[in-house]
This record gives C-alpha cells, sequence and structure tokens, in this order.
C-alpha cells in the first residue's frame, strides 16, 4: 500500500493527549516519522510513541514547556536532530480557559495567549530553516472559536482568531521558500481538555 508521507519527518507538538494524539497517528500511518512532543501529558505521549513504533512506525518523544521561547527553538530543533530533518510542523499545543471575560485572570490572560499564540510563532520561525531544505508545511490547530463568538470562551477564542491572522500572513511570507502554511479549525470535540470545564455535558457537546 502506498503511504503519501514516506520519508518524511514531522513534529506535532501537544501531541500526549485528545486532538494531538490523534494527528500523530494518522501522520505516522501515513508513513511519517513523528516527533511526539508533551509538556504534561507524558504518560498518553509515551503510549502513542510505543503505539507508533510497535507497528513499525518510527517516533520519538519530546518534552517541553512551549509557554517558554527558549524551549520553542530547543524543542524544534532537537525533533529535527532525532529525525534527521524536518518537514512538517503540527502547531496543535493550546490551552483553555473557560471563564467569565470580567473575572479572567492576568496570569490566565497569559497562559492563553502564551501557548496558543506565541508558541505557534516561535516554533514556526524555529522550523524555517529546516522546512525550507525540501519545501515543508505548517499546520496550525484553530477552532471554530476563532470565527464564531460562544459563551465563556472570549479570551480563548481572541487566541484563536490571532492564530488564523497569523497563519494567513505567514503563508505568503513564507511561499516563495515554497513552505506552505494552513489552519484547521475543528469543532467541538470530546477531548480531556472539554471534560474538565465547568458545566461540561456530553449532551451539551451533542447538541452544539
Amino acid at each position: 500500500m502506498s503511504r503519501p508521507l514516506e520519508g518524511r519527518r514531522a513534529l506535532v507538538t501537544g501531541a500526549g493527549t485528545g486532538i494531538g494524539q490523534g494527528i500523530a497517528r494518522e501522520l505516522a500511518h501515513q508513513g511519517a516519522s513523528v516527533a511526539i512532543h508533551y509538556a504534561h501529558s507524558g504518560e498518553g505521549a509515551r503510549d502513542v510513541c510505543i503505539e507508533i513504533t510497535s507497528a513499525g512506525g518510527r517516533a520519538t518523544l519530546l518534552r517541553g514547556d512551549l509557554a517558554r521561547v527558549a524551549e520553542c527553538r530547543r524543542v524544534v530543533d532537537e525533533a529535527a536532530a532525532e529525525l534527521g530533518g524536518l518537514d512538517v510542523l503540527v502547531n496543535n499545543s493550546g490551552v483553555t480557559k473557560s471563564r467569565d471575560p470580567l473575572a479572567l485572570t492576568e496570569p490566565e490572560y497569559d497562559e492563553l495567549f502564551s501557548v496558543n499564540v506565541r508558541a505557534a510563532y516561535f516554533c514556526a520561525q524555529q522550523a524555517v530553516p529546516h522546512l525550507e531544505r525540501r519545501g515543508g508545511s505548517i499546520v496550525s490547530v484553530s477552532s471554530i472559536h476563532g470565527g464564531a463568538g460562544l459563551p465563556g470562551h472570549t479570551a480563548y477564542a481572541a487566541t484563536k482568531g490571532a492564530l488564523n491572522a497569523f497563519t494567513r500572513a505567514l503563508a505568503i511570507d513564507l511561499a516563495p521558500k515554497k513552505i506552505r502554511v494552513n489552519a484547521v479549525a475543528p469543532g467541538l470535540i470530546e477531548t480531556p481538555r472539554y471534560f474538565d470545564m465547568p458545566g461540561y455535558s456530553s449532551e451539551r457537546t451533542a447538541r452544539r
């Protein structure tokens, strides 16, 4: 069976849980070697790494706090070193805060923008020298929140709107380097991130 990503090397940030795990699995299924980044979900990251390697794929684990720019740079460079290069960056790391906008604290605001926006920016910046060698791609995981107002997610929506604008502008800037830049905007998906939200219920998610 032909695998379209055979020989490609991908870094997926936030791949220890939820959507990130699924992305890492699918990239490996399509033939890519995968660097699985995680910050706190070490057990989940190890599980998906074992799953990939047990199926004959190639995967490696990288831990880092992408709220820190120095860690963004280190994780990208270590991924490239471990895999022998880099063809795909998936900016999936993210945090969610469901809050009354009048109650959101400054540290919560800073965490949202540091992980959801700044990390994507500096991971992309660090990845470009690796990606341009063979004409790679950057895919950022946005959200329907970036284009639709939903209650309790004002700051989170602002981060995803910023990520969308960043993606559009970066695509123009990197086109001469033959690097594709895109974002995907999932709807509501039942992941551990949503299970912990105040007022969460599977019935409410289904209605949305």
